[in-house]
């Protein structure tokens, strides 16, 4: 297959792919969907792009360090679990609040969107690590950003 040929279609797909996992992230706490499933989709999207171009480059479309990412998504889906211990209900328990917003309408705000955006960035990062470890070959070490 022609690299051109394949670069070109990966780089569709990367917009497709991504876009496609923002709206499984949003959906998925109502319907099937959700932190887990958006991240694979996204995961996919960074490997098709390392395969293609480089892991470096596949690496730069999230130009947020793979232990911030992490860390950043524990802190978001444990705050979320402690967050409605607070409010007197049992841990991860799910809260919403229909709301009107201009231009939208009533919008339902609910706290599963917070835990799937942690469960996201948590499955993002851990594929960004993954990604970076197997194209760099340290396998064992801290990790590619140390």
């Amino acid at each position: 297959m022609n690299p051109l040929i394949l670069r070109t279609s990966v780089r569709i797909h990367l917009y497709l792919l991504t876009l496609f996992s923002f709206y499984l992230l949003i959906r998925g706490h109502n319907e099937p969907g959700g932190g887990f499933i958006a991240g694979l989709l996204t995961a996919s999207a960074m490997v098709l792009q390392a395969l293609a171009f480089d892991a470096r480059y596949a690496s730069s479309l999230v130009p947020v360090r793979e232990q911030t990412l992490i860390g950043l998504g524990l802190l978001l889906a444990v705050g979320t679990g402690v967050a409605s211990m607070l409010f007197g209900r049992p841990f991860l328990d799910h809260v919403f609040h229909h709301t009107f917003l201009p231009f939208l309408g009533e919008v339902e705000l609910a706290s599963a969107v917070v835990f799937d955006i942690g469960v996201y960035l948590v499955v993002v990062g851990v594929a960004k690590w993954t990604i970076l470890t197997v194209a760099t070959g340290r396998a064992g070490q801290s990790g590619p950003g140390s």
